[in-house]
């Protein structure tokens, strides 16, 4: 009987564990999906946000990741975007928050170079 509650805690842990880690998964790769889109030569923030939403969307939504919300900062040289929530629990009462970034370099067509030509 002692062994029961100790048994059925280690579960709980492990399963709330597995949750943490698929949720982290999917925001760091909606964030790398966003920021592909957000870097490319002609894409803008909402591209990146965009992206990053639907990669949510398709990888379960809120049966994964709850409360999401995404931003994107681009610059001239880079691109960034933040995908945040909350990942599931099953220990009621505790909210375990994640927050992942993923930066890409703006994507620019370049001539080629004349060296070397007199």
């Amino acid at each position: 009987m002692i062994l029961l509650p100790a048994l059925f805690a280690v579960m709980f842990l492990g399963m709330q564990a597995a949750l943490f880690y698929h949720a982290r998964t999917v925001a760091i790769a909606a964030a790398q999906e966003g920021a592909r889109a957000a870097g490319t030569e002609q894409g803008h923030e909402a591209d990146g946000v965009g992206a990053a939403n639907d990669f949510l969307a398709e990888a379960g939504g809120d049966d994964v990741l709850t409360g999401t919300s995404t931003t994107a900062k681009r610059t001239a040289t880079t691109a960034t975007v933040t995908v945040t929530g909350f990942s599931l629990s099953v220990i009621p009462g505790w909210k375990v928050r994640i927050s992942q970034s993923a930066t890409v370099p703006i994507e620019r067509l370049t001539a080629p170079s004349a060296a070397g030509t007199p």
